[in-house]
């Protein structure tokens, strides 16, 4: 243990015990402790320095002289006057006695003097104490540097404040005062507003504490922001409806292709306020109950796949009607002041996007588009789903209150339209504040009008021709839409056909042609092969297989269903991606069949020795659903039995232990799958007979549709009648002929 060997030169007395002064006199090595009579005795050997191999190397001499002139500059830094840092400079020569006193004055923590105390070698302690005062200097310098700036930036701002200072009393003397007119116009702008009780009150309380609050403050401008932004609102403002039903279909049709019952809807809108306004000259508010008052606004929610108008029919709406648009997109939001807004209280809070929209409407009564409401999230922050109950409340949105304004606002008057993909993504309490207008997908024959209307003269002006340079042939627009697209709108067939008005712009521009005019070949020569292959009908009977229909977001199609009958203890096997709803649909089919068998003339054998493989093509899409319980059951028996099954039929429908067929959804789009896909004769449930309306008469005209309401009644249209057999007497045919002759 090595320490410092001191000689007492004082002693004091004080309440706190006894001070010493000590006087260092040299390092000293403890070689042995003794107790004695209460205090400590050692015996102690002084430890001499080691001093420099060469004291008069020039790498020695460089080392003291730099740790003399760092240290100097750290006493100057510190603070001690320059005779005391000469004083000391001078007074020592000896290296290591330096090295020992600049550390003593040096800040450094108590293991690192112990350290540099037991450092016998003067040259290594002299390296160490240089390296302790070059961090200390490189300290006061930071510290410096950072003072300095500080004040260089509290004297620009004091520079600044002085100046605005002055240019504002320069200003008032010449009567410019632009931000006491600035506040003289925002009081004139909300005392024209003739604003609600509630929100008068509150303005009036915020223009008193802007006035008492320093024009500089944080404060002054969050007041003034949240004035502005009441300034803003419509709160009296509308715009005059065009109620003219007449020329609102007019409007609607030019926009938009189909869509009947839309149009249909909006138009007993406008027929309904038509009629209020005219009975008895009374205002509309005066006609009805206390809810009818309140209810002005309709809540109208299209639900359909994409692409097929949702969004821009709104639009259309809103020119028809004579009323400003906006819209806001609510997919993905999940935080309720998306839809609320934030508290003031909060630092850069700002209203919701409802009263945003508002103001950038500038009326009180726009054409208000929610678009994508089955995205809307849910977090930690609150559900947005819940805030827009309010908004779409007609008996509650007279009054809906911001919490960024903190005052109600009527919302009464805002015709809502929200838009959707599926309807399981709503929360029922939202759903049901709404009224639901379904979108199906469009037909081949819809696609080709609205290509026609719409799209090739819009791709036509985007790619820089006219009609004289590229013309498109009916069949190049049907190529386009079964064998490049699959969808239900027409966003894809319009990025097709742009597609090719693009290559052939380039041809022109190349002078390569003048005009071109596309038909079905040009089309696969300008993009391509087809990337889109569509099922096709069988292209004959077959034992085992049967057509069932399917619809899914982007239309209808036909898909095979077949079944293979093998050696075995009577398993069913399903294959195919089947979900649960199928497979229990497949089971109710073999029960079935193996109930009727000795009517259905299938052997019990057959059933009980035999493993059954239902299979249905496509593997890698799942499949779920009870429709194509009747196209299994068909299948099913014709393996069975060894009856074909006709091959330009297609059939859909649930099917039950008992054999009854039950209804299922969908229709139109199966039906015009089949029909695309080459099939003319369709079997349906016949409560579904009644959708067929949705078709237009030249499609039902081009198919035959049977309505059935039991599976007898479905096999003996599906399968193959057998002429010979029909010749003999019933009593004479097989169970099998019977049912393929329909007795």
């Amino acid at each position: 243990t090595m320490g410092t060997v001191a000689r007492i030169g004082q002693v004091q007395r004080g309440l706190g015990g006894v001070q010493l002064l000590l006087h260092g006199e040299y390092r000293g090595a403890v070689l042995q402790y003794a107790q004695a009579e209460g205090h400590l005795e050692a015996v102690v050997v002084e430890a001499k320095d080691l001093p420099a191999a060469e004291p008069n190397d020039p790498a020695f001499l460089a080392l003291d002289k730099e740790l003399r002139e760092r240290s100097a500059e750290l006493g100057k830094k510190s603070g001690l006057p320059d005779d005391v840092v000469q004083q000391i400079l001078e007074g020592v020569t000896e290296p290591g006695r330096f090295a020992d006193l600049v550390a003593g004055y040096a800040e450094m923590a108590p293991p690192e003097r112990q350290s540099l105390l037991e450092t016998l070698g003067v040259e290594e302690r002299m390296r160490r104490v240089l390296l302790h005062v070059q961090r200390q200097v490189a300290m006061l310098d930071a510290q410096e540097e950072i003072k300095s700036k500080v004040q260089e930036e509290l004297g620009e701002r004091q520079r600044e404040m002085l100046l605005r200072e002055q240019l504002k009393a320069i200003q008032r003397e010449l009567g410019e005062d632009t931000e006491e007119d600035e506040l003289a116009e925002l009081k004139g702008r909300l005392a024209k507003l003739q604003l609600p009780p509630e929100a008068k009150k509150e303005v009036e309380r915020e223009l008193r504490r802007l006035e008492r609050t320093s024009r500089e403050s944080m404060e002054a401008q969050v007041i003034r922001t949240y004035l502005e932004t009441i300034a803003e609102l419509p709160w009296n403002d509308r715009s005059e409806d065009d109620l003219d039903v007449a020329k609102a279909a007019k409007v609607l049709d030019e926009d938009h292709y189909g869509l009947r019952k839309v149009k249909d809807r909006v138009l007993e809108f406008l027929a309904v306020r038509q009629l209020r306004q005219r009975r008895g000259g009374q205002p509309e508010e005066s006609v009805g109950n206390e809810d009818d008052r309140r209810a002005k606004g309709s809540i109208l929610l299209f639900v359909g796949p994409p692409g097929v108008g949702k969004t821009s029919i709104a639009k259309s709406i809103a020119r028809a009607m004579g009323r400003k648009y906006v819209r806001i997109s609510l997919g993905g939001a999940r935080d309720e002041a998306d839809i609320r807004g934030h508290r003031r209280t909060y630092v850069g809070a700002m209203p919701g996007r409802i009263i945003d929209g508002m103001k950038r409407a500038g009326t009180k009564n726009p054409v208000f588009l929610l678009d994508e409401v089955d995205k809307l999230g849910v977090s930690f922050q609150g559900d947005p789903a819940a805030a827009l109950l309010e908004v779409l409340d007609p008996a509650q949105n007279d009054s809906f209150t911001d919490h960024y304004l903190g005052v109600p606002f009527d919302l009464s008057e805002v015709l809502f339209i929200a838009t959707a993909n599926f309807l399981q993504g709503i929360p029922a309490p939202l759903l049901d504040r709404m009224e639901t207008v379904e979108f199906s997908g469009y037909t081949e024959a819809e696609k080709l009008a609205i290509a026609r209307t719409y799209l090739v003269p819009r791709q036509l002006g985007e790619a820089g021709l006219g009609p004289e340079q590229l013309a498109f042939a009916d069949d190049a627009i049907q190529t386009l839409t079964s064998g490049y697209t699959r969808e239900a709108g027409v966003r894809q067939l319009e990025r097709e056909i742009g597609r090719v008005a693009r290559k052939v712009a380039r041809r022109i521009a190349a002078r390569e042609v003048d005009r071109v005019v596309v038909g079905a070949d040009e089309v696969r020569a300008i993009v391509g092969r087809p990337t889109v292959h569509p099922e096709r009908a069988a292209p004959a009977d077959q034992v085992g297989i049967a057509t069932g229909m399917y619809y899914t977001p982007v239309g209808g199609d036909i898909m095979f269903v077949e079944v293979s009958i093998m050696r075995g203890k009577g398993d069913l096997v399903l294959t195919g991606q089947l979900g649960d709803v199928m497979r229990e649909s497949a089971r109710a089919a073999l029960t079935y069949g193996m109930s009727h068998a000795e009517v259905l003339g299938i052997p019990e054998e057959r059933i009980r020795d035999h493993d059954v493989h239902i299979h249905v093509p496509a593997g890698a899409i799942p499949k779920d659903g009870p429709s194509a319980g009747v196209t299994m059951a068909t299948a099913l028996v014709s393996a069975l039995s060894g009856v074909p099954v006709r091959h330009d039929v297609a059939m859909t429908g649930e099917v039950t232990l008992s054999g009854r067929v039950l209804p299922i959804g969908g229709v139109k789009e199966k039906v015009l799958g089949a029909w695309r896909a080459g099939i003319e004769t369709i079997i349906l449930p016949r409560e579904n007979l009644a959708d067929l309306e949705d078709l237009s008469e030249a499609e039902r005209a081009a198919i035959t549709v049977h309505g059935v309401g039991d599976l007898g009644e479905v096999l003996r249209l599906a399968m193959i009648r057998s002429t010979e057999a029909e010749r003999r007497p019933p009593a004479e045919r097989e169970p099998a002929e019977l049912l393929a002759s329909g007795r």
